[in-house]
């Protein structure tokens, strides 16, 4: 094959690996961009995961706290933390993908453009070289035919001009000089050419069998470090994944665990224990004999029969309670049965008890701050602190007002004078005067009751006491009871310490049970 022929054989390969690693370089910016959004998916995946853990978790004092006593409720709050960490390892996915893929590649692609363009302009400046050294040949070749040519025909000049007779012998002189000249001339240019020749035979080989086959060697070496590098990104693509799979495992048996810890039993034994009333179920209803024509006293042979008389004449006296101001009732919880209500006083009380722990702390913490000012007046005006002590006392005194309001305590009365007498001789009936079964107190009066209780039915009668001392009730809110009276129980204490009992006609309250 002539030097033509391997010219534009050479030329064509030369174009074949620059369009194949020309789409080398975009293959490799296109798995770039694979990866970084597959990362981009990840990382917004992670986002929307934790919004929605965080969008169903516990609100701070809101009603789903109750809630949360269930174990279907705390089941579900492990399962979003667990869900909120099961989010965090897609963040790290998204984070060792954009790390350890995709900035490395860029950063690679950016090298690899770089060290392609350097290959290929040597390529092109050996194929320029050696295209120039066949120029060279060729124009010394072309001269030195010219040359030659040249010469012929002064030799022929001159052999024409030493066998005519009629010339001169000057012209023949001139004519063999001339032919000498152009001789000498083609001699020259015979070895201009040898010289080019043997230069581009040398440069031939060199281009053919050193430089394009380093040239080529370099570009495949560089084509396999961009294939393994490939291969490479792939493997780590795969490995990063791995990594978090056994934490994103723990997260998913701690949603399992969460969901095993789901117990029905406990779940319906805490719906009974939130609603359940306090009050017993009610009796059995008694024969009332009409056939009596006169009331008997109330007294212990006579205090069952009584108790018909009763029920039917005072069927609006339910409520221990004297009169109360409407709308009160979901303040102070009066509105709830028994149970219920000392639960959510008690609640509510704890919940003071922390706010009124809080504000002692900055109190103390203040002191303490005031009197290092005394002692080291430049490090601040002790006068400064005293308006947020003040605060702070303030804001003790409402909160301590409070706490009193919600203690479990007997029912309201409406004025706070009339109560604090009724405290006081309560007090003392709780020292002197004791029931049956070991109770003591004194007995609300029945008579003031709202009037929105008059159509309620009557508790049932669950026992009966009997006063062991005679008691003259004289404050407001209290009443009298004969030594030896019997009295109808019809709530028991509720761990409060008061009982709630029943005389004859409309009359019944709680009395308070001596400890």
């Amino acid at each position: 094959m002539d030097w033509y022929g391997m010219r534009y054989i050479l030329t064509d390969q030369f174009d074949n690996l620059e369009k194949h690693t020309q789409w080398g370089i975009e293959f490799l910016e296109r798995y770039t961009k694979f990866v970084k959004e597959r990362s981009e998916i990840e990382l917004s995946y992670a986002k929307q995961i934790r919004n929605l853990s965080k969008k169903y978790q516990l609100k701070k004092n809101s009603k789903e706290d109750e809630e949360f006593k269930y174990s279907t409720c705390r089941a579900f709050l492990m399962t979003l933390n667990e869900l909120n960490d099961y989010a965090g390892q897609h963040e790290v996915i998204a984070e060792n993908l954009s790390t350890q893929i995709t900035a490395e590649l860029s950063r690679y692609t950016q090298e690899l453009k770089a060290e392609r363009k350097s290959h290929f302009h040597d390529g092109r400046r050996a194929q320029q070289y050696i295209e120039n050294s066949w120029k060279q040949l060729e124009s010394s070749k072309r001269r030195f035919e010219r040359d030659c040519k040249e010469a012929d025909r002064a030799q022929h000049y001159f052999d024409k001009m030493d066998a005519d007779i009629n010339v001169t012998k000057a012209d023949v002189e001139k004519a063999k000089q001339q032919a000498q000249m152009r001789h000498q001339v083609a001699e020259d240019s015979k070895n201009e050419y040898l010289t080019y020749l043997q230069k581009f035979n040398k440069d031939q080989h060199e281009h053919y069998y050193t430089l394009i086959p380093h040239i080529f060697q370099r570009i495949q070496e560089m084509e396999e470090r961009r294939v393994g590098r490939v291969r490479e990104s792939m493997r780590v693509y795969t490995e990063v994944e791995r990594k978090v799979l056994p934490i994103v495992s723990k997260c998913l048996d701690g949603m399992t665990k969460a969901a095993e810890s789901i117990e029905p039993k406990m779940d319906s034994k805490q719906v009974v224990e939130s609603y359940k009333s306090g009050f017993e179920p009610p009796g059995d209803v008694e024969f009332e004999d009409y056939s009596v024509s006169m009331k008997r006293a109330v007294s212990e042979s006579s205090f069952l029969n009584a108790r018909g008389e009763s029920r039917r004449r005072s069927r609006s006296k339910l409520w221990p309670l004297l009169k109360r101001n409407k709308g009160t009732g979901q303040e102070d919880y009066s509105h709830l049965p028994p149970e219920q209500r000392r639960k959510k006083l008690q609640a509510k009380l704890n919940d003071i008890n922390k706010d009124i722990q809080k504000e002692m702390d900055q109190r103390d913490a203040l002191t303490k701050m005031k009197d290092v000012y005394i002692k080291n007046p430049h490090l601040g005006d002790p006068d400064s602190i005293d308006p947020r002590l003040e605060e702070i006392t303030q804001s003790l005194e409402k909160l301590q007002l409070e706490a009193h309001k919600f203690e479990v305590r007997p029912p309201q009365i409406q004025s706070s004078d009339t109560f604090k007498s009724w405290f006081k001789s309560c007090y003392l009936i709780i020292n002197d005067y004791k029931l049956t079964e070991g109770s003591a107190g004194c007995l609300f009066s029945g008579t003031e009751f709202d009037d929105e209780f008059d159509d309620e039915e009557p508790l049932p009668t669950i026992g009966t006491c009997k006063a062991l001392y005679p008691f003259e009730g004289q404050n407001e809110g209290t009443i009298s009871m004969a030594e030896s009276e019997m009295l109808y129980v019809i709530e028991e204490d509720k761990g409060d310490g008061w009982t709630r009992v029943r005389r004859n006609e409309d009359e019944e309250g709680y009395v308070l049970r001596k400890k």
